[in-house]
C-alpha cells in the first residue's frame, strides 16, 4: 500500500463505517416509500416523506467519503484501469438486472403501459441504452426518464461520471483545490435550486445538467469530509442519526423549497455524514446496519419495475385509502425482501465470480513479471 499519504488516525481503526452503512439503507428505504407516494400525492406538500428524492443527494455524498476512504491511498498502486474494474464488478451487475425487470415490467404490465405504440427497434435500443448507462430518454410511457427502463440508474450514471473524474483528477488534488470546486459546486446547486424552485431534477432529458450540479457538490463535499477528516465524535449512534436523517426527508413542501432543500444538501448532509463517522455503534445494532448497508443497493437498483406496475394500477383502478396503505406498507415489504434475494443469490454470487476471475488474471500477471 502506498503510504506516501497517511490516512488520519481516527480512520486507520475501522474497517467499515457500519453507521454509514445503516445510514444507506434508510436512505434506500426512504427512496421506495417516495416513489410509492408520488404516484399517490403529485403536489409534494402533501406527501408526508415529500422530500424522499433526497436520499439521492445523500447517497452521492456518502459515495464521496467511501471512495476517498477505500482509494485515496492506494489508486497510485493499483492503477486507474483496475479502479475502473472494482467500480465496474461492484456496481454493473444491479444496473443490468434492473434494466433487465424494467423491460419485462415495460412489456408484461398487468395493469396497463403501451408497448404497442413503441417499434421493436426503439424498445431494443432503449433496452441496451440502460444496459450500457447511455442516457436515452425517449420512452413517454416511462416519462421521458434518461434510462426509460430503470429510472433510477440516472444517479448510477452520474455516479459512473464522479468515479472517472475522481480517478482522473480528484485523486490528485489537494484540499486546496478540492475546497475551490467544493464552493464553486455549490454555487451551481444553489442557482438550479432557484431555477427550477427545487432540487427534484436530474432523471430526465429535460433536468439532465440538474443532475451534474447534484451529484458535483455531494460527492465532492463527501472527499472533502474525509480528506479534511471532519469526523465528530458524538454518542448519537445509530438511532439518533437515522433520526435526524429522516427528519430531511420527512421535512415540509413549501414555497421556499428553492432554499430548505439546498441548506439540506449543502450542509445537513454533510453534517451527517461527519457525525455518523464519528458516531460509536452499540454491538446489538451492528449486524442491522451491515444488513441495511448490504440490502441498499439492490433495493435502489431493482424497486422501481414494481412502481411502474403500482402507478398504472394505482391510475387505473383507485383503491381507497385503506387499502391503499395496506398496499404500500405490503410493497415495500416485498420489495424490501425481493432485494435481499437478489442480494444473496444474484448479485453476491456475480461479484464473487467477477472477482474471483479478475485475481486469477493479476496472478497469472504476477507470476509472468517474475
Amino acid at each position: 500500500m502506498n503510504t506516501s499519504k497517511p490516512t488520519p488516525a481516527l480512520l486507520q481503526t475501522k474497517q467499515h463505517f457500519e453507521i454509514l452503512d445503516g445510514l444507506r439503507g434508510i436512505a434506500a428505504l426512504a427512496v421506495v416509500t417516495f416513489h410509492f407516494m408520488e404516484w399517490v400525492y403529485t403536489d409534494p406538500s402533501n406527501n408526508f416523506i415529500g422530500h424522499g428524492f433526497l436520499a439521492v443527494d445523500f447517497f452521492f455524498c456518502l459515495s464521496g467519503f467511501v471512495i476517498g476512504y477505500a482509494y485515496d491511498d492506494r489508486l497510485t498502486q493499483m492503477g486507474i484501469l483496475e479502479f475502473f474494474k472494482s467500480r465496474i464488478i461492484r456496481l454493473h451487475p444491479l444496473v443490468v438486472l434492473g434494466s433487465v425487470l424494467g423491460l419485462l415490467a415495460f412489456l408484461f404490465d398487468p395493469f396497463g403501459g403501451h408497448p404497442e405504440l413503441y417499434s421493436t427497434g426503439k424498445i431494443i435500443l432503449a433496452f441496451f441504452c440502460s444496459l450500457l448507462m447511455i442516457p436515452y430518454p425517449a420512452i413517454a410511457d416511462r416519462g421521458f426518464n434518461l434510462f426509460s427502463f430503470n429510472a433510477p440508474s440516472w444517479s448510477l450514471f452520474w455516479e459512473y461520471v464522479a468515479n472517472i473524474v475522481y480517478a482522473f483528477i480528484l485523486c490528485r488534488i489537494g484540499r486546496r483545490y478540492l475546497l475551490i470546486l467544493t464552493i464553486l459546486s455549490a454555487v451551481a446547486i444553489c442557482w438550479v435550486a432557484y431555477h427550477s424552485g427545487n432540487l427534484l431534477g436530474g432523471w430526465s432529458g429535460p433536468t439532465f445538467w440538474d443532475g451534474s450540479a447534484r451529484i458535483s457538490y455531494s460527492f465532492l463535499a463527501g472527499l472533502l469530509i474525509y480528506r479534511s477528516n471532519w469526523i465528530i465524535k458524538n454518542k448519537l449512534g445509530f438511532m439518533g442519526i437515522a433520526a435526524l436523517l429522516l427528519l430531511a426527508f420527512i421535512m415540509p413542501s413549501s414555497k421556499w423549497n428553492w432554499l430548505s432543500e439546498p441548506l439540506i444538501v449543502l450542509l445537513y448532509f454533510p453534517l451527517l455524514i461527519a457525525l455518523g463517522a464519528g458516531s460509536a455503534l452499540t454491538s446489538g445494532l451492528k449486524k442491522v446496519c451491515l444488513f441495511l448497508g448490504n440490502l441498499s443497493y439492490p433495493l435502489y437498483m431493482t424497486h422501481y419495475a414494481v412502481l411502474w406496475m403500482f402507478g398504472n394500477y394505482y391510475t387505473s383502478h383507485k383503491p381507497g385509502i385503506t387499502q391503499l396503505a395496506l398496499i404500500i406498507i405490503a410493497g415495500v415489504i416485498l420489495l424490501a425482501g425481493a432485494a435481499y434475494l437478489i442480494m444473496i443469490a444474484y448479485d453476491m454470487p456475480v461479484r464473487k465470480y467477477l472477482n474471483s476471475k479478475r485475481k486469477e488474471r493479476l496472478a497469472k500477471q504476477k507470476a509472468g513479471e517474475i
